[in-house]
């Protein structure tokens, strides 16, 4: 039993006529116990040891006075723990460990502040939020393991401040792109706009400028016809960490996910995949209580959905338009990136429509490529289908083809491939061998991947190493996928060679049956009567 509960027996016992021996003897406790139980129902508490005396006891004033000096320091320019640890170790020579050093900062630090009378304590008022009135807005970084890759992605948060309600997007940058194209999904998902105001941060996608401490702010073009748009209300909190507080539930958020979504750190092959499994994870949010709320989120947000502001009908370009050159290359640079587009546009301008996760590249209103977005500054995306026609007339510089090794890391380019081309190059010779390959590539802009991958697979395996063949085996392949029940052929028995169809064969069964009759060449007979009597005529005449 606990020390209150032994008390409250001896107590109860004493007052029903126990001596002070007998509640000894019973309880197995010393007599100054049973005084002290006697007198008081609370134990006194234990009184506290003096500290032991440590290696850092010398240095504990060195330490006071680095806290005290940076208390009129700038900011950045402050002593972290690290710094007065190999201060100590460097300048005093003192003996101790970094974990001594840790502990005494961390609980001296608030006292010296809180001496100096430069902390002094801020009140902080309750709110009360109308439901479909207000919302807070954010972006807070997560770490992802994408394709096999450790990076660094953004998570746009929209929460609706009175149900809780958020909705989230992870984008590769945090930039303006992100930054609308978040509202976007977040305001379709709520189905509205909240009707007063939405809190945000001086971030550059909507803010050009601060003026001063107060509330006033110069806005960028784009972030003002957005708002227009949508009809969206901007509130701006106050710079620097001053102002996190005024948007708090949304910070609370974002720090709620990445601990409980994020952790252990996900891995993806892209961030479409990984923003359907938030999607998921926001259905999820919504069936939690926030706090001591009686209601979930869901609850509450079915009763603020009605009142928020309908969408407006058009849509809203988000994407920030370019008009690049495309270089020799046949490349075009994008912020710091660059992105291969076909060799047929070389030394033109091209559109460009920027996305946060994608971009489009246009050639007179026509979409001529579409590539991922780059999370890395610096790098470049090329596509190998962009530079087939400049490859076919240069056939020996396939091989060390950067979008030909970037295929291969993308899984487009498949051992299967290698294999065929391999034999080709071994029956045709290395030139041709290779052009063979890549008229089997332009293959893919009319069949898909997987079937051309089969076509390829069939005809290694026959020893049909021609683009016709493998076009042949492609189509097969997708017809039997698109009709697996008519015409369907016999599985293959195992050890059997494979057999191609040559193209003639293909195309004349294919043909519709001939019923018109065999050719005659009776009239062409008569003709050849005819030259026997005039020929006969004039070797009657030269003997006369």
């Amino acid at each position: 039993m606990s020390k209150v509960e032994l008390y409250a027996a001896i107590r109860r016992d004493h007052r029903a006529g126990m001596k002070m021996r007998e509640l000894e003897r019973k309880y197995n406790v010393s007599w100054r116990t049973v005084k002290k139980a006697v007198d008081s129902v609370w134990p006194k508490p234990r009184k506290k040891l003096p500290p032991r005396p440590t290696a850092l006891d010398p240095y504990k004033p060195v330490i006071d006075e680095m806290l005290r000096t940076d208390l009129d320091a700038p900011r950045k320019q402050r002593h972290t723990i690290t710094r007065i640890f190999h201060r100590l170790v460097q300048e005093h020579g003192a003996d101790v460990s970094y974990q001594m050093v840790r502990r005494y900062v961390s609980g001296r630090k608030p006292e010296i502040l809180a001496a100096s009378g430069k902390a002094p304590v801020e009140a902080f008022v309750p709110q009360t939020h109308l439901p479909g009135h207000e919302a807070e807005v954010d972006f807070g970084d997560v770490t992802v393991r994408l394709a096999g890759e450790l990076v660094t992605c953004y998570l746009f948060s929209l929460r609706l401040s009175y149900s809780g309600k958020a909705v989230h997007r992870v984008f590769a940058s945090c930039g303006q792109e992100a930054f609308f194209e978040g509202h976007v999904h977040a305001l379709r998902t709520l189905g509205g706009v909240p009707r007063s105001k939405i809190r945000y941060d001086n971030l550059k996608s909507a803010v050009a400028q601060v003026l001063g401490l107060n509330r006033a702010r110069v806005e960028t073009d784009r972030w003002i016809a957005f708002r227009s748009h949508f009809n969206i209300e901007s509130f701006y909190c106050r710079p620097g960490i001053e102002g996190a507080h005024e948007k708090g539930g949304v910070e609370g958020m974002i720090g709620y996910f990445r601990r409980n979504h994020f952790t252990p750190v996900p891995e993806v092959d892209s961030l479409a995949e990984l923003n359907e499994m938030v999607d998921q994870w926001d259905l999820h949010d919504g069936h939690r209580r926030i706090g001591s709320r009686p209601r979930t989120v869901d609850e509450y947000f079915a009763v603020e959905q009605p009142l928020l502001m309908p969408l407006p009908q058009e849509p809203f370009e988000t994407g920030r338009l370019f008009t690049p050159r495309v270089d020799r290359y046949s490349q075009i640079a994008v912020r710091t990136n660059r992105y291969s587009v076909p060799t047929r546009l070389i030394d033109k301008r091209v559109r460009v429509v920027l996305h946060a996760s994608h971009l489009v590249v246009y050639d007179r209103n026509v979409e001529v490529a579409r590539h991922e977005r780059l999370i890395a500054k610096g790098s470049c995306r090329l596509d190998l289908d962009h530079y087939l026609e400049a490859l076919i007339r240069k056939p020996g510089a396939f091989p060390g083809a950067t979008a030909l090794e970037q295929a291969r890391s993308a899984g487009k380019f498949t051992p299967v491939h290698d294999a065929w081309w391999a034999q080709a190059r071994k029956v045709h010779g290395e030139r041709d061998g290779t052009r063979a390959l890549i008229e089997v590539l332009l293959l893919n802009r009319h069949l898909a991947h997987e079937h051309v991958v089969a076509g390829l697979a069939t005809a290694l395996r026959a020893g049909a190493l021609t683009a016709d063949a493998v076009a042949l085996e492609a189509r097969k392949a997708a017809q039997a996928e698109d009709e697996p029940t008519v015409g369907a052929s016999a599985p293959a028995i195992p050890g059997t060679p494979a057999t191609v169809t040559s193209l003639h064969e293909w195309r004349l069964a294919h043909l519709p049956p001939d019923t018109r009759p065999l050719p005659s060449v009776t009239p062409y007979d008569q003709l050849l009567r005819r030259r026997r009597t005039s020929g006969s005529d004039h070797h009657e005449g030269e003997a006369q």
